[in-house]
């Protein structure tokens, strides 16, 4: 007979587990140690997992990160000039949003409810040297907007490289405090490298520092080295716009290379039908799709989506 707590006088108790079934402790089926998806990442807190999971598809461990951070050195960037008209209709389609507080507050629905990939370092325009930037925000900022990571530029071989790398060791230990997951960006500037060797050595520093995961930049030649000697997962940077057909090419090397996905502006935003083109991209990060049938898929969805607009006018 089992013991009844006792109750004082007067007192409100807890509803008692009196259920007559037998209790089912299934001790024939051993505890599963699930391990996380994504490289580098199986020791993180639950938390940084979480947030991991808003960035990167769990079925496929990949993203579509769309980055739209560009005017926070060069101000409207074309294609940017109204994100009210021509990023919103692309966000359906977008694992993942990399951009501003500024745009975040002023623009994104919060009913969007995909990972926020925070710009979180800032300082100098176009029209001053790039890798004097700073923290350019707090860390309860950066949990008040609900974000799922904090994005930090990194110069390794700029005018300012030890500084930038210190912004970044400083997010790390924030992003580390609170659960928030860092993606270090390997700037490139007119005078640094932008072979496997460059890439390898910058995307390598971020990681053995800290980062969660890094974005950078992919090469035609020994990309797979640049993956394979980093621990942690890499996304590719999309770069200037590109012929359609080129970016979709580019994104599935990347992927075939060990690239964990792409995160992509102006190869998107400025193509001739952005819908199409993300919707495309999804084809190649997600379904592994080549970037012949991607291509073709990006006509056909461009001249449907052109063929629905004449018929609404």
């Amino acid at each position: 007979m089992g013991l009844k707590p006792l109750k004082k006088k007067g007192e409100i108790m807890p509803e008692v587990d009196e259920s007559e079934r037998e209790k089912q402790f299934y001790t024939d089926i051993p505890v599963k140690n699930r391990h996380f998806f994504l490289k580098g990442c199986n020791n993180l807190d639950w938390g940084m997992k979480n947030r991991l999971s808003k960035i990167f598809n769990p079925k496929t461990g990949k993203t579509v990160m769309l980055a739209i951070d560009h005017g926070y050195f060069q101000g409207p960037t074309t294609g940017l000039e109204r994100v009210d008209v021509t990023i919103l209709p692309l966000l359906p389609y977008a694992d993942t949003l990399m951009l501003t507080r500024g745009i975040l507050r002023a623009i994104i629905p919060p009913t969007f409810d995909k990972g926020i990939v925070l710009r979180a370092s800032g300082g100098p325009s176009v029209l001053n040297e790039l890798s004097n930037e700073e923290i350019a925000i707090d860390i309860d900022e950066a949990i008040r907007l609900n974000v799922a990571a904090m994005a930090v530029q990194v110069f390794i071989g700029g005018q300012f490289e030890t500084k930038s790398v210190h912004n970044m060791t400083r997010l790390v230990d924030m992003g580390n405090r609170y659960g928030i997951p860092v993606l270090g960006v390997t700037a490139v500037g007119k005078d640094m490298g932008r072979d496997a060797k460059y890439m390898r050595l910058a995307s390598r520093i971020l990681a053995e520092l800290g980062v969660t995961y890094v974005k950078t930049y992919y090469t035609e030649k020994d990309f797979d080295t640049v993956t394979a000697s980093c621990p942690v997962p890499i996304v590719i940077a999309g770069g200037k716009k590109l012929p359609e057909k080129d970016a979709l090419t580019m994104a599935y090397r990347a992927i075939q290379d060990g690239a964990a996905g792409v995160d992509m502006g102006r190869n998107i935003f400025q193509s001739d039908s952005p819908v199409a083109m993300i919707k495309a991209i999804r084809k190649v990060v997600h379904d592994r799709e080549k970037p012949e049938a991607a291509f073709e898929f990006f006509l056909e969805e461009k001249n449907r989506l052109e063929g629905n607009k004449k018929r609404k006018t």
